[in-house]
């Protein structure tokens, strides 16, 4: 029996309890209006949330519909929200670039071209001086055969010429850097086509930046004042799309790109180039799905993606993205990729120091294709235009 009454009277405290919480809760909505009014004029704007509106206060009864003010009284009534239109962003003129890219160059040339002019302006050259230079050049990943034939030319040409001059040493190993980068290969990208838009295919393997490669290169278009279209084919990795059209976005430029998950990538990149022919679009540039060098199936699935889009038009560039930063590494892929769709460009990122700037000359040595824009950070515009002579002269340029 004791026990019950102890039940009994925890009910009981209870029940007091939240009758008790429940007229704390409403005493501010059941004030007299008054009373309500000067409660409120009492406290700081600051503690009034929602903008000023208190949560206590008692909403307003509506009023009848024949009563409601009308637009143009003063008041606002049920206006529909305001639809910002997204900011289209300038991208930065191609001048611009090639300037912040030859004084990024500078800020390490000491790395490579210090090196190399320090070694070459030596009293005595002797064997070990060479082997010195010719380590140096494999450091900076010009790769063995083109390290070996520029020692040799640079040692006929001191033994010939016998200078010691800071200043011919350096127009000497200039010559000899420019004929290894091959100044004379075709570095423009295709953007015009007779009667239909330009095409143009990235690819690479994972991890590379192809998707961030596309919207830079989108601005660079698009400060030359062409109209583009992005086709998005990387239907393999979650949200590949959504990075794209982003960048679209930004710039104002259209992305084709389907609703289905893991839809076929060959069927969007077709749809992308119907859509640039539709719109007569200047350029449709195609988003590929990352691909692993050694694995077939996903090498033979981006030679599908071509053959399909050729179709409907003529592939007029296949533009290659490669690490800078891997070295030797990106030639291996660079020819795996060569041998299942035709590589007509090379898009090296990462490129924002001297170290690693030989893979230019390795590359285009071994496939025979010119590397044509060069990544010089993460900013949206840190992508130019590949100059050999300016990229050379930046190498050996003193601060």
């Amino acid at each position: 029996m004791d026990f019950d009454v102890l039940i009994l009277f925890i009910v009981l405290a209870v029940v007091l309890l939240g009758t008790l919480g429940f007229f704390l809760v409403q005493g501010g909505k059941i004030l007299p209006k008054d009373k309500r009014e000067q409660y409120l004029s009492q406290r700081d704007p600051d503690d009034l949330p929602g903008g000023g509106v208190d949560t206590l206060e008692a909403p307003p009864e509506e009023s009848p519909t024949t009563d409601a003010p009308e637009y143009g009284d003063g008041v606002d009534v049920a206006q529909e929200p305001t639809v910002l239109e997204p900011t289209v962003e300038t991208p930065e003129p191609v001048a611009t670039r090639l300037a912040r890219l030859r004084a990024r160059l500078v800020k390490s040339n000491n790395i490579f071209g210090r090196s190399l002019l320090a070694l070459l302006s030596r009293d005595e050259i002797d064997e070990d001086v060479w082997e010195e230079i010719e380590e140096i050049l494999l450091m900076a990943d010009v790769g063995t055969e083109p390290a070996m034939e520029l020692v040799d030319r640079l040692r006929e040409r001191v033994k010939v010429e016998g200078t010691k001059d800071a200043v011919q040493v350096k127009a000497m190993l200039t010559e000899e850097l420019l004929a290894l980068v091959d100044p004379s290969l075709d570095r423009r990208l295709t953007v015009t086509a007779e009667g239909r838009p330009a095409v143009i295919m990235v690819v690479g393997v994972n991890g590379v930046g192809k998707t961030t490669t596309i919207g830079k290169l989108a601005r660079m278009l698009v400060a030359e004042d062409k109209d583009v279209l992005l086709g998005a084919a990387d239907t393999f990795r979650a949200a590949a799309a959504e990075q794209l059209s982003t960048w679209g976005h930004r710039v104002g430029v259209p992305t084709v790109k389907s609703d289905v998950e893991g839809a076929d990538p060959a069927s969007v990149a077709y749809e992308a180039v119907e859509k640039g022919v539709e719109v007569e679009a200047d350029v449709v540039m195609i988003d590929t799905a990352g691909r692993l060098q050694n694995k077939a199936n996903l090498m033979n699935e981006l030679g599908k993606v071509k053959r399909v889009v050729e179709k409907k038009s003529e592939v007029d560039e296949v533009l290659l993205v490669l690490d800078a930063t891997v070295g030797q590494n990106g030639l291996n892929q660079a020819k795996v990729f060569a041998e299942v769709v035709n590589i007509t460009g090379i898009v090296l990122t990462k490129l924002d120091g001297t170290a690693r700037g030989g893979i230019v000359i390795a590359i285009q040595r071994q496939l025979g294709v010119p590397v044509k824009f060069i990544g010089l950070g993460e900013g949206p515009d840190d992508l130019a235009p590949f100059d050999a002579e300016e990229f050379v002269a930046a190498l050996l340029e003193e601060r």
